[in-house]
């Protein structure tokens, strides 16, 4: 869930953020549904909606019974510690890591490898599949491939990339992206951007070795039921935690 301002939103390619509900509300229908993991992140994080930021985590932790990334202005151990205190079994960073990248290093010494993941977001310039920053606005040089494996000798457990350009479309997941960086890395990688029905989950899975698929839209609407979609993945040989 990407959150701005307190409420939940969503856009396409990153642009064009509509509200999409109270997250709260969402987090408790998702719970319901049997949701295997939850991600929050803050795409317009602040100093001045910190306290706010953290409030919020706080009242989504006591209400949830599995595993929960933050993200959003985590600029250093201490940013991290606070969110992990709030109640994040995870934290998620972006922007800061590719700016000062013992960043990464930093936060897993202190609370360990498997509770850091390093989001990537992926756009193409050029032709070429590099790394964005700053909630997807900025481009840099660094090759998306590189920047993966960059990270996980810096101690990250876990990567969550995003392709912009499939971002919001419904039009099925990065196969080709997702292909080259889970063979680049020996890291769970969970692949977003993109989902648009319960098929485009099967071909990831059948595709390439992702060990998730992060959706927003489709649930977050209705469109699709995550029992739903674990109903269709079992049927498919894909195994899920039904």
């Amino acid at each position: 869930m990407d959150i701005m301002n307190g409420r939940t939103v969503k856009g396409v390619n990153f642009r064009g953020l509509q509200d999409s509900g109270d997250p709260l509300e969402l987090s408790k229908k998702y719970v319901e549904q049997g949701a295997d993991e939850l991600v929050f992140l803050d795409i317009t994080a602040t100093i001045e909606n910190r306290q706010a930021w953290l409030a919020l985590v706080r009242r989504i932790a006591r209400q949830l019974n599995l595993p929960f990334t933050v993200g959003g202005g985590i600029g250093n151990v201490e940013d991290a510690r606070q969110l992990i205190y709030a109640g994040a079994d995870k934290i998620s960073v972006n922007t800061a890591a590719v700016q000062r990248p013992a960043l990464i290093t930093e936060l897993a010494r202190e609370f360990g490898s498997q509770c850091i993941v390093v989001a990537i977001d992926a756009g193409l310039a050029n032709g070429q599949w590099r790394v964005f920053t700053h909630g997807g606005r900025r481009v840099t040089s660094l090759p998306v491939v590189t920047w993966a494996r960059e990270v996980a000798q810096r101690g990250a457990g876990e990567i969550l990339l995003t392709s912009m350009a499939h971002d919001g479309t419904k039009g099925g997941f990065a196969l080709e992206l997702t292909s080259r960086v889970t063979t680049a890395v020996h890291l769970p990688v969970i692949a977003s951007g993109g989902a648009g029905s319960e098929a485009h989950f099967a071909t990831l899975f059948q595709q390439t070795t992702a060990t998730g698929a992060l959706a927003a839209s489709i649930f977050h609407f209705g469109e699709v039921s995550i029992p739903t979609l674990k109903s269709y993945l079992h049927k498919h040989k894909i195994p899920v935690r039904l």
